[in-house]
């Protein structure tokens, strides 16, 4: 009977124990998060409760299965396991902590901050240590785990006498990952790019969604993601839109006949912006700013309060000039001159250029016109 009693005291009592103690610890944090309603700090501590209980019955487990004599000839297996187990939730219960007081110093910083750009900046170092944490304490547990087998031991403490050639080799193999990570901490700290970013890499627009240590990704207008390296940024020129303040000037160019009323247009593009959401109302205007023999260039500049309103506005002032242009002035459209050139008084023409204006021509047209017009030559007064 104490063969059978024995054993579900102590795993029964491990797991009472266990439930006792995690109900009074999540009743701690319940009351803190009701009587401090402007953090979210216990709240999200509340999220490791699974973590939590596994750690506690590991240990109470670990520590009292030798009064369980359960399995005895499977003794040193067991306990090895309820080791590896407790590690894993430590490590487990170390990095959801950790999240909870990221996040939690992030959203105060949010919170009492209102500039975007410095929010986007918080949030991009917030997450890569974070990141940093987690892969910290996920190193940590692997080795402590490995160092429970005898035979990690002495392979241990063999790499550690080797520790200086396999830190040399080990930095030239791993040269690229330690420079791309190095790169990770400078975009952190740096404020050279930010989570929610609008940049522009090798051509492609679009926003940064998501930064680790190692690369970068960008979602472009389309919705593709472009997945570079994060040493990309510190070692090659890249445009960042959003840098300092979001606000952008856009530029629209059309091509218009010489014809074209330039001043009608100025009015027209006021009458546009006033109606258009997205522009911002700091500035417009339109001039020419260049001229060809068949078209004239005009450029009509806009403002908007960030990259992505001011696509906006871009696309409806062309859209909406063009149909103005083509309902309203036809004729300013550009248009492909087929008359023959007018010469200017008193111009002559080159040797062998037929001049219809010429002598020959004139001949020409008074013979053309004297058998259309005159009679014939019979009749009186006629010789």
């Amino acid at each position: 009977m104490e063969n059978v009693l024995r054993p579900v005291i102590v795993v029964g009592g491990s797991v009472v124990l266990t439930l006792l103690i995690e109900w009074f610890v999540d009743r701690l944090l319940r009351r803190a998060a009701d009587r401090h309603t402007e953090t979210s700090l216990w709240g999200l501590l509340r999220r490791g409760r699974v973590p939590f209980q596994l750690v506690l019955f590991a240990a109470l487990l670990r520590g009292s299965y030798d009064q369980a004599e359960l399995l005895v000839e499977h003794r040193t297996g067991i306990g090895r396991t309820l080791t590896l187990i407790l590690i894993g939730a430590a490590a487990w219960l170390v990095v959801s902590i950790a999240t909870a007081v990221v996040e939690t110093s992030y959203s105060r910083y949010a919170n009492a901050h209102r500039d975007p750009a410095r929010v986007r900046r918080v949030r991009t170092q917030v997450t890569l240590i974070q990141r940093v944490v987690t892969a910290v304490v996920g190193v940590v547990a692997i080795a402590a785990m490995l160092l429970t087998f005898p035979a990690m031991r002495a392979a241990g403490a063999s790499l550690l006498a080797s520790a200086g050639i396999l830190g040399i080799v080990a930095g030239v193999a791993a040269q690229s990952t330690l420079a791309n990570l190095f790169a990770g901490l400078q975009i952190a700290f740096g404020d050279m790019v930010r989570l929610g970013d609008t940049v522009v890499v090798d051509g492609e627009w679009g926003t940064v969604e998501e930064i680790t240590l190692t690369f970068l990704t960008v979602r472009t207008w389309d919705e593709r993601r472009i997945t570079m390296p994060v040493s990309y940024f510190t070692s090659k020129p890249f445009e960042n839109w959003s840098r300092g303040t979001p606000q952008m000037t856009g530029i629209v160019f059309l091509h218009v006949d010489h014809s074209a009323p330039v001043e009608a247009m100025r009015e027209k593009l006021r009458d546009i912006l006033r109606e258009c959401p997205a522009w911002d109302g700091r500035d417009y205007g339109l001039a020419v700013t260049d001229s060809t023999p068949n078209t004239m260039q005009v450029r009509a500049l806009v403002t908007a309060k960030d990259a992505d309103d001011i696509w906006t506005v871009r696309v409806t002032v062309r859209e909406q000039l063009i149909r103005w242009l083509t309902e309203r002035h036809p004729y300013a459209l550009p248009r492909v001159n087929t008359a023959e050139a007018v010469l200017p008084p008193g111009r002559t023409r080159l040797p062998g250029q037929a001049d219809p204006d010429g002598a020959d021509g004139v001949a020409a047209h008074a013979h053309h016109r004297h058998h259309l017009h005159e009679p014939p030559r019979t009749g009186p007064g006629r010789g």
